[in-house]
């Protein structure tokens, strides 16, 4: 328990004494952080931070002022059981984010990775679980429930529904509104109603995938959005016709297992 002697902590913090900040460890004026809050090394909370427990903090995190987290749920089935937030390493966090601890109802765990930026004004609610190196650009909104895969970015001001899952290496467009999974390593816009658009070419570029790689994902969401064929007919079709790597073999085994089904 405590603050380790190499931590700073700005006289005007308030910092209960069941919190524990760590080596190097910088909280900054104003900052609140409440009791069973454990801030790792290298973590910064630059000001006005608010952060309740039961939290659990990584390494070399930055949080930009204003942010709240592990705040109790707006869910109103939520009566206050103890229920925790688990943030990992080398985060980012921006103005104004708010992160809600998990409920009973969802396994009393929201959890966010690492290498993650979360743009001003992002909402986590209550037993998201974000994974790692994901971009959530200024206004997103996860709903309870939600599960982001790694390496997936959505765009500014997307609201995804209660209990949606959006693939690894997904892309989403700004403004979409996200009532159906996403599939892995795909590009999915919102705009008079939401569409599925390919594979997310560029980011799977950037990332070192390769070009045989790519093709086979193309080919498949081709016969997946564009065929015509209800999905149980592309599935058939693409376990025929194209090559099972990996990423496809991923996407199919996502497609198996949605029980809200998936954007088309």
């Amino acid at each position: 328990m405590g603050i380790h002697p190499n931590a700073k902590v700005h006289p005007s913090a308030v910092v209960d004494p069941a919190a524990r900040i760590g080596d190097g460890a910088d909280i900054g004026p104003f900052c609140v952080v409440g009791a069973e809050v454990e801030i790792g090394a290298g973590t910064r909370l630059m000001a006005h931070i608010y952060a309740e427990g039961p939290t659990w903090i990584g390494d070399e995190n930055l949080f930009y002022p204003y942010t709240t987290i592990g705040v109790a749920s707006q869910d109103l089935k939520y009566k206050g059981e103890r229920a925790e937030t688990r943030i990992g390493h080398r985060n980012k966090i921006r103005e104004f984010v708010t992160i809600h601890r998990g409920t009973e109802g969802g396994g009393a765990l929201t959890v966010i990775g690492s290498d993650n930026l979360l743009m001003a004004y992002t909402h986590v609610a209550h037993d998201v679980h974000l994974g790692s190196h994901c971009v959530l650009a200024n206004g997103v909104t996860l709903a309870g429930h939600v599960m982001i895969g790694d390496w997936a970015v959505i765009g500014a001001f997307t609201g995804v529904h209660q209990f949606c899952r959006v693939g690894a290496h997904a892309m989403i467009g700004g403004y979409s509104v996200v009532t159906q999974d996403v599939m892995p390593y795909s590009t999915t816009v919102s705009e008079r109603e939401i569409k599925v658009f390919g594979a997310n070419v560029t980011g799977l570029e950037r990332r070192g995938f390769s070009r045989e790689s790519i093709e086979a994902l193309q080919n498949m969401f081709r016969l997946l959005t564009r065929s015509k064929l209800n999905t149980s007919q592309a599935v058939a079709r693409i376990q025929a016709e194209i090559p099972p790597t990996p990423e496809v073999t991923q996407v199919l085994a996502f497609l198996a297992s949605s029980t809200r089904g998936v954007i088309k």
